[in-house]
């Protein structure tokens, strides 16, 4: 894959720890990335514990590169992420004026679907408002489904846990900040199913290539019960089109040259489609 900064996933919430809801956002996301050129580096849950999340979140931060934050910006007893991103970054919480506007508007749609006065000064409606309190310094990121705003600090950029709000969010932020980096036809893996092979036997030859090819990465994903192909090795070659072609035939050769049994030809990415 191109040099780039590292882009990360962190998903909080109980109810994803515990089963009671199917994680959707890292399919999702490695998807939305992909379609862009990109890719997702490296992933975590966490659950609805502050030290936690916070400790995540710092790591995140440090990190210096990109991370999405999907869950826990809400405004009920189990949403702490708001919070530890204030810790994390050690600054306060405040409302964000854009965030207070945004809100404010959404609760005034509503009172109006519903056929009910505004009642700003409401306890419910104050609340609601926390919503709306990001650690000092975070930007918002639009919600086209009800309003409620996202925000982000620096690189790490923080959505609900809803995917109808957070994937076009998350949208949002990487064509807004990053199109810069997208690399959409400049990726390709290039593979082989081998049949009958050790990876342990493959191994030389695997070094070898990354050694003659520096611009690529060698690749191994072996299986055992295939549907199609049965116990096998899909071995190949991954990076831009130019340096991955001449990896990919000496891979082949040497392959050849081990007498390995080699099946179809594989061959994924942009440039690819």
């Amino acid at each position: 894959m191109p040099q780039g900064p590292d882009f990360g996933l962190v998903i909080v919430g109980d109810e994803i720890l515990s089963g009671k809801r199917a994680d959707k956002h890292l399919p999702k996301v490695i998807e939305l990335l992909s379609a862009r050129g990109l890719q997702l580096s490296w992933a975590e849950y966490v659950g609805d514990d502050p030290d936690r999340i916070t400790a995540t979140l710092k790591r995140a931060f440090a990190g210096g590169g990109v991370t999405f934050s999907c869950g826990g910006i809400g405004a009920t007893p189990d949403d702490h992420t708001r919070q530890c991103a204030a810790r994390a970054l050690d600054v306060p919480l405040q409302l964000h004026p854009e965030a207070e506007a945004l809100i404010r508007e959404r609760m005034q749609d509503v009172a109006r679907e519903q056929g009910t006065p505004y009642e700003p000064d409401r306890a419910d409606n104050v609340h609601r408002l926390n919503m709306g309190v990001f650690p000092r310094g975070a930007l918002i990121i639009p919600n086209p489904y009800n309003k409620i705003p996202g925000f982000s600090v620096g690189d790490v950029h923080f959505v609900p846990g809803f995917p109808v709000m957070a994937w076009p969010m998350i949208e949002w932020v990487l064509d807004g900040q990053y199109s810069h980096l997208f690399r959409r036809g400049a990726y390709v893996e290039r593979s082989v199913i081998v049949f009958g092979a050790m990876e342990a036997a493959l191994t030389p030859l695997m070094e070898e290539i990354e050694r003659a090819h520096p611009q690529v990465k060698v690749f191994s994903l072996p299986s055992v019960d295939h549907p199609q192909y049965g116990r096998h090795i899909d071995l190949g070659v991954k990076g831009a089109p130019g340096p991955v072609a001449p990896a990919y035939a000496d891979l082949v050769a040497g392959l050849k040259g081990l007498g390995a049994k080699l099946g179809p030809e594989l061959v994924r990415g942009d440039s690819a489609q």
